[in-house]
């Protein structure tokens, strides 16, 4: 379940110039004012962002949900944090179990036992979600605010949903960075570490939607990726896990011990002592 205090730290300066709050006639009044004033950002109130010139992107509550909402004319519609419809709803259903890519990677098909999965990198949850559905009791970290925000809501929203629900109970969402965390945890803290950084784009070209500049623009890159694997090494029982686009480097480091590739993405596994049968 999502941590009842995991608005709670502001917004960097870039991103107070970047973000704010507003919502349609139809959003929650209360929940825009509590998370403006606990991220630090202005609350537009009641808008159309497609008139909205003084921000490119808004926190946006409407009927459905929290939203990240590009403005302007002809802008996309809303990122959220979705678990109950759409891509998730349908991979929760139809989404191939543990022969999925990420559950090979995690060793779900050499284990029957409840596995720890501290997702370090969470963004908007899809791949812990995943897991969870798997039986996985996950951990989630996310240290942007805004992205934690969307997070947040959407755990919220799906926690409400009979499907759901149990999912989301093996999920825990907290707050502050994963690295600290890793720090300051004991040794085996986790049965699996999950990394999937954003990294730097070299190429201009692969950035050809809006929305994802902004996105971007919000989270920055973790360069300090290096950082977060030496300490999910440390502190993992079985293995690390690191998400990649295919045809990238792996982080900085040792070798991973393996890697399954999709068709754009590849995961690298860094094994540390065999799985447990059950």
């Amino acid at each position: 379940m999502p941590d009842s205090s995991s608005e709670s730290s502001a917004v960097s300066a870039l991103c107070q110039n970047t973000v704010a709050v507003a919502r349609s006639a139809l959003g929650d009044r209360f929940q825009a004012e509590a998370l403006a004033e606990s991220l630090g950002l202005n609350n537009l109130g009641v808008v159309r962002p497609k008139d909205v010139r003084d921000f490119p992107v808004l926190l946006f509550l409407d009927e459905q949900g929290l939203g990240l909402q590009v403005t302007g004319k002809g802008a996309p519609g809303p990122v959220r944090a979705e678990f109950v419809t759409g891509k998730m709803g349908y991979r929760r259903e139809h989404g191939g179990g543990a022969g999925q890519l990420v559950a090979k990677a995690v060793g779900l098909q050499k284990t029957r036992a409840t596995l720890h999965v501290v997702d370090a990198t969470a963004g908007l949850g899809q791949d812990a979600f995943v897991l969870a559905s798997l039986g996985c009791r996950v951990t989630l970290f996310e240290r942007n605010p805004v992205i934690h925000a969307l997070l947040a809501d959407g755990l919220a929203r799906a926690a409400l949903n009979v499907d759901c629900a149990a999912i989301v109970e093996r999920m825990r969402l907290l707050e502050g960075s994963s690295i600290d965390w890793l720090a300051q945890a004991d040794a085996e803290a986790a049965d699996i570490v999950y990394l999937d950084p954003m990294f730097p784009h070299r190429d201009k070209s692969a950035l050809v939607k809006k929305e994802m500049q902004v996105f971007r623009t919000i989270v920055g890159d973790d360069e300090d990726s290096g950082q977060l694997l030496a300490g999910a090494l440390e502190r993992a029982r079985y293995r690390v896990v690191v998400k990649r686009p295919r045809k990238s480097p792996a982080i900085e480091g040792p070798e991973p011990t393996t890697r399954i590739e999709g068709k754009s993405s590849r995961y690298d596994v860094y094994s540390i002592r065999a799985l447990p049968s059950q």
